[in-house]
């Protein structure tokens, strides 16, 4: 369980979903570890807040458990899918916990968001990756068959193709030098909220399968998900890995609860 995750799902303001997919990593596997790593690093967190004022346990959270991967990526994604927008219309905020970017399909999908905001180190705006259209490289493009706009935020990789993709009105790239000047412009748009953790510099979390140098800090990626928070419908930290000592999963499962927190004082 998700420490402070104590509501009954049935009645929860937020229910977290482990998501343990990791059918298409394509460099360094291990993110089926990353729901219970995440859960393990928040466990020395402190219950209360001092920003909003509030603790951690009032907040209505619940912990679905974790959603076992199957061997038919698309027919797990449908499975998830239906199980967060069943969450959705119950009146929760759903916290997707990952498990490979791709799951972030199935959020996107159940949710309907006007724009999908993510922070990525890469542009994942790919029409498949090495024959595969479900792979963790074409999340932003499958987002765009749902949201209206894209804005990757600490974006510093992609073919060239992705780049071209990313020239089009409905993407706003955010490289990682300007990201934090970077404000929200959502209006009363409706905002699918997705933290791959490879947008953070390697040096501060390591265990994450494609590592791109030069990346954001850890506080940039806290207050652009706090910024965001107010405007979201749904939210994910995916591309954790077992590969380091905790730095990955202990950033992924602070967002997470900083999410939770700020969307609640919103």
């Amino acid at each position: 369980m998700f420490p402070g995750a104590v509501s009954d799902p049935d009645a929860a303001d937020y229910v977290v979903v482990g998501a343990p997919l990791d059918a298409s990593t394509t460099f360094e596997p291990g993110t089926r570890f990353g729901p219970d790593r995440v859960r393990h690093y928040a466990e020395s967190f402190e219950d209360y807040d001092h920003r909003t004022d509030r603790r951690f346990t009032d907040l209505a959270v619940a912990d679905h458990g974790d959603v076992g991967p199957t061997d038919d990526v698309d027919s797990y994604l449908t499975f998830l899918e239906g199980l967060v927008g069943d969450y959705a219309d119950g009146g929760a905020t759903p916290l997707l916990v990952g498990g490979e970017h791709t799951v972030t399909v199935a959020g996107v999908r159940a949710l309907d968001p006007d724009v999908f905001c993510c922070l990525d180190a890469h542009l994942d705006l790919r029409e498949d990756f090495a024959g595969n259209p479900l792979s963790h490289a074409t999340v932003t493009r499958h987002a765009l068959d749902v949201a209206d706009r894209a804005v990757v935020l600490g974006a510093r990789s992609g073919c060239e193709a992705e780049w071209e993709r990313a020239t089009e009105t409905d993407v706003t790239v955010v490289e990682p030098d300007d990201v934090a000047d970077w404000e929200p412009d959502f209006d009363d748009e409706r905002v699918y909220c997705s933290v791959d953790i490879d947008a953070a510099d390697p040096g501060f979390a390591p265990g994450t399968g494609t590592k791109e140098p030069f990346g954001l800090t850890p506080r940039e990626m806290h207050r652009v998900v706090r910024a965001v928070a107010p405007s979201a419908v749904g939210f994910d930290v995916v591309e954790v890995n077992d590969r380091d000592d905790g730095q990955a999963a202990v950033l992924g499962a602070k967002l997470v609860r900083s999410f939770a927190f700020a969307h609640a004082d919103g």
